[in-house]
């Protein structure tokens, strides 16, 4: 998620024209103090309270129980951040009215730092500590909140004990109107609306949703998909049985990678809002939650967001890299290996469409040409480098690009192990491996882990020189030596289209912001300044899903005027351009109709999840 394309979050930009400076306020981090140990502490308890009543304060009433084993001061913390949502947040700073009792009398307590809190029992047993959390932030990892819905992650409210680990099971209770729903991938309890989890990780890693929201399930293979969505009504019948297809289709292909289903239910969360624009999903271990924009539903990128996701709960919710075992919760976590987490996801997220037929050959080739013309359009950047810029959100158009790259790294590994390996071996074979040995062992894989799994698949083929030149180095990709192993060819066409605006924006809960008006550029000319709120280009709205394509289809003449619609102030102001045509070298990928009897074979495993003599 998280963040964008945020999954981590993955968000819908309008590249072409709007190059998004970033879409989170980047966050400076308070000084860190030296914090001692909790005394211990059991019987852990927390009620999330929201209903009709305290919902106009968009406000979560919170309460946190437990048994103290002494005098000595309890310390209790909340996350700095969101696992998936590579961004330091400190949701300490929506908490207020922090009120510790003991035995019903109130307890002394002080900060011991930013995020931590320090009780002092004084021989008390049971300790209660109640808080007022704010919902009402409009991002995956964070919790938002309306007049009759709720949502929530644990990362936001629950506490726990300082230097304790996380270990610890415990319960949580909801509290809220009867005839609203509740909506989690936590285990139900023995009384309603009460959820258990064995630790601190589970307990933090199934979001809440709360009130009024559409929710249906359906058996899809081995597991139980719930699908809750907020608004009521805001997906259609229509766009809902589209959406249940397009899920049928593709989590068995994701199941048949690694062989197994580590979670008996799954739970699709989306919320719809105007103020939202574009889509983003965050993953969890067997949910993921996305925001969209009522445009994107029913778009072509919705299935590819909920493969993303789903795909998660294997790769980065359980297999991940070892600088991410376990998840600590008070500082950030970088790790080099993003790539693999989030750009592998996003590759399998396209097999996972192709193989289940939600596109055919054709939408897989162009999903691919488009993330090949991604990357170009960026300067070298090195895979290793990208993924642990992100946790400080470069503006130079590198704060997400391990997606795309990634997600060609894997796409040329797979064709290189196949073509090693006489097609019997495939990256399938490599994450299924890792993901019997590394997570199955209560442990991250490390590059060792990795690339000896690569070399393995490959029949002992070396990836030393392609790990050197492809994700330690920005060379660029050997497309041409590489794609005809499988059967494909990349052609270049020259097309002339509208240029960039010369503007650059971000998107937060008011909508797309201009920050930066370039002089003497389209957008200048036109009178756009930096605080307008950018709406539409002619008729077709920034908000909309497929802006890219209908820009460049509807606006083809050098010089014709163009309206941009911008909202300055309290005021909607339509304001005139002239359009400016560039050359854009356009690459798309095709099957080669001359492929060898291999690569045909190697392309169509790669389609298919298939290898030679696998009956897989």
């Amino acid at each position: 998620m998280p963040i964008v394309p945020h999954s981590s979050l993955i968000a819908l930009a309008l590249a072409c024209l709007l190059p998004l400076a970033s879409f989170a306020a980047q966050r400076a981090a308070p000084p860190s103090l030296a914090v001692e140990a909790s005394a211990p502490i059991s019987d852990i308890a927390y009620t999330v309270t929201f209903d009709e009543s305290i919902a106009p304060s968009r406000t979560i009433k919170m309460s946190m129980t437990f048994s103290a084993a002494s005098s000595a001061p309890v310390v209790l913390s909340l996350p700095a951040w969101t696992p998936g949502a590579y961004e330091l947040s400190y949701f300490a700073k929506w908490v207020s009215n922090f009120t510790p009792t003991g035995d019903g009398k109130p307890l002394e307590w002080e900060k011991a730092d930013f995020d931590t809190w320090r009780i002092r029992p004084k021989g008390a047993k049971r300790i209660s500590v109640t808080f007022d959390y704010k919902a009402d932030s409009l991002d995956n990892a964070m919790a938002w909140s309306t007049a009759n819905f709720l949502f929530f992650n644990g990362t936001n409210v629950f506490m726990y004990p300082e230097g304790r680990g996380f270990d610890f099971p415990a319960t949580v209770s909801v509290r809220t109107a009867g005839s609203w729903f509740v909506a989690t991938g936590m285990t139900p309890g023995s009384a309603p609306r009460t959820y258990t989890a064995s630790n601190y990780h589970d307990l933090t890693d199934m979001p809440f949703f709360v009130g009024r929201f559409d929710l249906d399930s359906m058996r899809i293979s081995d597991i139980w998909v719930r699908l809750a969505t907020y608004p009521v009504g805001s997906v259609a019948a229509a766009s809902r049985k589209e959406i249940w297809d397009q899920l049928t289709r593709m989590i068995p292909p994701q199941i048949a990678v690694f062989g197994e289903t580590p979670f008996r239910t799954y739970t699709v969360m989306q919320i719809t809002d105007s103020s939202y624009g574009g889509a983003s999903g965050l993953e969890h271990q067997n949910s993921h939650v996305d925001v969209v924009s009522p445009l994107a539903i029913g778009s072509p990128f919705m299935p590819s967001l909920y493969a993303h996701e789903i795909f998660h709960a294997w790769n980065v919710k359980r297999l991940r890299p070892a600088a991410l075992w376990p998840y600590q919760y008070a500082n950030e976590q970088p790790t080099e290996w993003l790539w693999v987490s989030e750009g592998v996801t996003d590759y399998y997220a396209d097999l996972a469409e192709v193989r289940g037929g939600v596109v055919d050959s054709a939408g897989f080739f162009a999903l691919t040409s488009g993330k090949i013309e991604e990357v170009g359009s960026v300067g070298p950047v090195a895979l290793e480098d990208a993924s642990l810029s992100t946790w400080v959100h470069p503006t130079d158009g590198t704060a997400y690009l391990y997606y795309p790259k990634g997600s060609l790294a894997a796409l040329m590994l797979d064709i290189m192990i196949r073509d090693a390996s006489e097609n019997r071996k495939s990256l399938d074979d490599v994450m299924r491996t890792l993901y019997q040995t590394t997570y199955k062992s209560a442990r991250g894989f490390t590059a060792e882990d990795w690339w000896r799994t690569v070399s393995q698949a490959a029949g002992g083929k070396s990836f030393e020189e392609f790990n050197a030149k492809y994700i330690d180095g920005r060379e660029p990709y050997p497309w041409s030596a590489v794609l005809p192993l499988a059967g494909m060819a990349l052609k270049t066409d020259t097309i002339r289209e509208p240029a960039q605006l010369g503007l650059s924006a971000l998107t937060d809960d008011k909508g797309v912001l201009v920050t930066v008006v370039e002089s003497g550029s389209v957008a200048s000319e036109a009178g756009v300044k930096s605080g307008d709120y950018l709406v539409a280009i002619g008729e077709i709205a920034v908000s909309d899903p497929e802006f890219n394509d209908k820009f460049r289809t509807r606006f083809k003449t050098q010089g014709a005027p163009v309206t941009v619609r911008v909202r300055r102030g309290g005021d909607l102001l339509a304001l005139t351009g002239k359009i400016r045509l560039g050359e854009r070298y356009a690459v798309r990928i095709e099957a080669d109709a001359n492929a060898s009897a291999k690569a045909s074979s190697i392309r169509n495993g790669i389609l298919k999840g298939t290898v030679t003599n696998s009956r897989r």
